[in-house]
């Protein structure tokens, strides 16, 4: 097989591993929450536990994978996770039984850190192993076409299907997703060298980076979180726009499949850190704009710029932490996803308390970007650390 045949699938399977774990099993949630609300009697706050629920599955799958170093065991968890999403996805349709949900949502979180986490170090590694530029952004397209392909499946299922046989029909899905994801990523290589002979060394950035990064991941969860969860029913709840939430559900994802590729050109051109300050602006418009204009069109102009740098900023962040520690990347991508993660389970149950004392989500959108605004400038601050921890190396050097 050729090289570049063996990256086109290796890659794939990346991208049908994150159709899986988060579009099948996790962002389905949402664009089918307003019809559980109507159909299986799923109340305000309990949406927004639920959505905790499975944040906290993540950040625990998160954990995990800070914590494991050996390649093979990263591997089998890969793929056990992967089944787990089937699992989880069955178990929606099953009952109306919230606690049954919510054991639901939690493994759901745990299978998407499998494919999200040690799916993509597991790739980011054969990528370096195989002398491959070390970017992610046409594997987290995936994440895109996920959010987009649910969506859609929704919209046209919900004429003809109830919520509960949706639920069967995406475990259908997920089954058809789960053979590629599966066969195509080939057993981990745990040489310390590359294909070519190059050792791989790690260079991990000082405390003081990681804290700041780690700070500022954090508000990028949040700010994150809120409109990936409650999106659609904020949209329904618009004035005139009752029933277009798919749609603007579906034009993040689209908007968000070919934005990886499009930021790891901007970062080659930029630098990585002036990339994620750029996302990091562009995605506060995007969060208030559905709320601070009227609309169908700010509103889908504010999914375009959400869904262009969201999942951007997430593959940026990845991918210097693959080359911070090229021989164990999921390590240091479990760390950054743990305040990531725990953003992911603080903000959806804010939300949903605010939702419930005001009648409306919007409350939730504006505390998203507030904190959001507080990231960028962490981000900011960052580049400062980065040039005095590269004047001191030198320094060290000489």
């Amino acid at each position: 097989m050729s090289d570049q045949r063996e990256r086109f699938k290796v890659l794939s399977a990346g991208i049908f591993s994150l159709l899986l774990a988060l579009g099948v099993a996790r962002f389905a949630y949402t664009p089918l929450l307003p019809i559980m609300q109507a159909q299986a009697g799923l109340g305000v706050a309990e949406a927004g536990w639920l959505a905790a629920v499975n944040y906290a599955g993540y950040l625990s799958g998160a954990l995990i994978a800070s914590l494991i170093s050996d390649l093979v065991l990263k591997d089998r968890l890969y793929r056990i996770g992967l089944v787990v999403a089937i699992l989880s996805t069955v178990m929606m349709g099953l009952t109306t039984d919230v606690t049954v949900w919510a054991v639901s949502r939690f493994i759901a979180g745990l299978s998407s850190a499998a494919g999200m986490l040690l799916g993509t170090g597991l790739i980011l590694n054969w990528l370096i192993r195989h002398n491959h530029r070390s970017e992610l952004g046409i594997h987290f397209a995936g994440i895109g076409l996920g959010i987009a392909g649910c969506s859609a499946a929704v919209a046209l299922m919900s004429p003809f299907f109830d919520w509960r046989e949706q639920w069967f029909a995406l475990t259908a899905i997920g089954c058809v997703l789960l053979v590629p994801a599966l066969r195509w990523l080939p057993p981990p290589d745990s040489s310390a060298v590359t294909k070519t002979g190059q050792k791989l060394v790690d260079a991990p950035p000082s405390p003081a980076f990681m804290r700041l990064f780690m700070a500022a991941y954090f508000c990028a969860g949040v700010g994150y979180v809120v409109s990936a969860t409650f999106i659609v029913a904020i949209i329904d709840q618009l004035p005139g726009l009752a029933g277009r939430g798919w749609l603007v559900f579906l034009t993040i994802g689209v908007a968000g499949a070919p934005s990886c590729m499009v930021w790891d050109l901007i970062a080659r051109r930029t630098g990585d850190l002036n990339a994620l300050i750029l996302a990091s602006a562009l995605q506060i418009v995007g969060i208030v704009l559905p709320v601070v204009a009227d609309g169908l069109v700010p509103a889908m102009a504010g999914a375009i710029l959400f869904g262009g740098t969201f999942i951007g900023m997430v593959s940026l962040v990845l991918t210097m932490a693959g080359r911070y520690y090229p021989t164990r990347p999921a390590k240091m991508m479990g760390k950054m996803t743990l305040s990531y993660g725990v953003a992911q389970i603080i903000a959806p149950a804010i939300t949903g308390f605010i939702a419930t004392r005001l009648g409306s989500y919007a409350g939730g959108l504006y505390l998203a970007a507030g904190v959001m605004v507080v990231g960028t400038i962490l981000l900011i601050m960052l580049k400062a650390v980065e040039r005095r921890d590269a004047a001191s190396a030198a320094a060290h050097a000489v």
